[in-house]
């Protein structure tokens, strides 16, 4: 009995400030965020899911919404789906503008295979595949979605495939509304048992 459970990052999230918005309430998408969710529902119309969830944040639900409408189906919230923790929240990450030359923020930087400035990987790997499990079992035979966020869906993929969980952040294959599928139990394997790991970009020309 084959089970997929398919992992699907957000959209293009509004954000004119260019912060890292983490866990912060109130990102939604932007235009191109939401054809983004709007072609990656697209891409579920006729197949067999039965189980739809989301994370709690905005950006969450908002790419979770078509889907939901071409499913049929309602969105159920999981907490466990959230994204990473960290204390760079609300500042520039990124460039030469970046808010993390500041040498106060230095300490929060000593051990970046935890990584030590926010959520452990292996507590983000670990909630996350909890919530993996627990939709396999609900969709059993089936299909079912998760809509999540980059870095807790690299934790599936890495832990799937048996790599480390510390990585470089320009190693990842996690695109904007892009979807990864996890395959349980086919070719007569045990129905929990992961016999495959496939990827797709259904809204790569948006």
């Amino acid at each position: 009995m084959t089970t997929i459970v398919h992992l699907v990052r957000h959209g293009e999230v509004h954000n004119p400030d260019k912060i890292l918005y983490g866990r912060i309430p109130g990102y939604h998408l932007s235009s191109r965020g939401h054809s983004q969710a709007a072609r990656t529902a697209e891409s579920f119309r006729d197949h067999d899911v039965t189980y739809l969830a989301a994370s709690p944040l905005q950006r969450a639900q908002e790419t979770a919404l078509p889907i939901a409408k071409v499913t049929g189906l309602d969105v159920q919230e999981d907490r466990f789906l959230i994204e990473s923790g960290n204390r760079f929240e609300g500042l520039r990450t990124k460039g030469w503008r970046s808010q993390l030359w500041n040498p106060v923020r230095w300490p929060l930087m000593r051990n970046p295979l935890e990584p030590s400035w926010g959520e452990p990987f292996t507590e983000i790997a670990s909630r996350m595949m909890d919530a993996v499990e627990r939709a396999r079992a609900a969709a059993e035979g089936h299909e079912a979605i998760l809509v999540s966020h980059q870095l807790p869906i690299v934790t599936v993929q890495r832990t799937v495939m048996d790599l480390r969980l510390a990585h470089a952040p320009w190693d990842r294959e996690c695109d904007l509304a892009s979807v990864t599928s996890i395959v349980f139990g086919a070719d007569g394997a045990a129905p929990d048992e992961i016999t495959d790991i496939a990827y797709s970009t259904p809204a790569r020309e948006i």
